[in-house]
């Protein structure tokens, strides 16, 4: 299938960085929602909008798919769908810069189990260090296991979405590859939000925040990380990703007032030397990478 989008604008790893930013945008403005819509409408108003957005955007040729682009597409929109799902209840219950830190478990595993080169571990341990420093453990901030384990929970889903995500960006277009994957998530999560009731409190105003979210939150961030998953190997990806809890951060205090302490600040600073380092030892393996499926498995 040809496509206009098998050349984009973008370099892969500043679409990755973009996206990122743009998700943590996107979950402030959702955190928003959640008093009238609650985290299951918030999701299911946010992935539902993002599926038409991408649907009409990238116009995917749908019953041409082969039913080995389907194998592909099915489990990586479910994947996306309960991913999400399960963040927005743990952003609920915990605040947003530690339900992201929490979360990133996930890509630091497929960092970890990937990585070849003993340079590669010295950058996970770095993020690792970050990781531990911004999670606020302590009694006296009233952490909600439930959230916490929402979050891990979620972490999972986003190591298993990195790694199908890889697969099916070698085999459909970026564009065509995010706008199928967004509809099965939709089919899986708007279902669930209109049965539990999500959807009774939406107004015009609320609709329209609800736009904003999908945009910042899923439209604009999992194209833009769909160029970076066809372009590097998903050990690069994951290790990358360790900006995550430090955007969360910075969302927190511009967005949702969430004050970080000295420790913390020194923990943005860890995760993004980190990431920093793993992208500048990992160019030049990247280059040389096999443009082959089976290179994006070893990975």
């Amino acid at each position: 299938m040809k496509s206009t989008f098998s050349k984009p604008a973008i370099p892969p790893l500043p679409a990755v960085i973009l996206g990122m930013i743009s998700v943590q945008a996107g979950a402030a403005l959702a955190k928003g929602l959640f008093p009238a819509l609650g985290p299951l409408g918030t999701v299911g108003l946010r992935i539902g909008l993002s599926a038409l957005i991408l649907l009409a955007a990238f116009r995917p040729r749908l019953h041409r798919l082969s039913p080995a682009q389907w194998r592909a597409i099915i489990p990586y929109g479910v994947v996306l769908g309960v991913m999400n799902m399960l963040f927005y209840f743990s952003l609920s219950r915990i605040p947003l810069g530690l339900a992201v830190t929490v979360e990133f478990s996930g890509p630091l595993a497929v960092a970890v189990f990937g990585s070849r080169k003993p340079v590669d571990l010295l950058w996970v341990v770095l993020a690792a260090v970050g990781i531990a420093l911004i999670t606020p453990w302590t009694g006296s901030r009233g952490v909600d296991p439930v959230g916490v384990l929402l979050a891990g929970a979620a972490g999972a889903c986003w190591a298993a979405y990195i790694l199908l995500g890889g697969r099916l960006s070698r085999i459909l277009s970026g564009g065509a590859a995010v706008a199928a994957g967004m509809m099965v998530a939709a089919l899986t999560a708007v279902p669930v939000a209109a049965v539990m009731g999500g959807f009774n409190n939406i107004t015009s105003g609320r609709f329209v925040a609800g736009i904003g979210v999908a945009l910042l939150s899923s439209a604009i961030p999992y194209t833009l990380e769909m160029i970076g998953l066809k372009a590097i190997p998903a050990r690069t990806f994951g290790i990358l990703m360790s900006l995550e809890p430090a955007l969360a951060a910075f969302a927190g205090l511009l967005f949702l007032r969430e004050m970080l302490t000295p420790p913390q600040w020194l923990a943005v600073a860890l995760v993004i030397a980190a990431s920093t380092g793993s992208t500048l030892t990992s160019r030049r393996a990247d280059r040389t990478r096999p443009d082959t499926e089976e290179g994006w498995q070893g990975a």
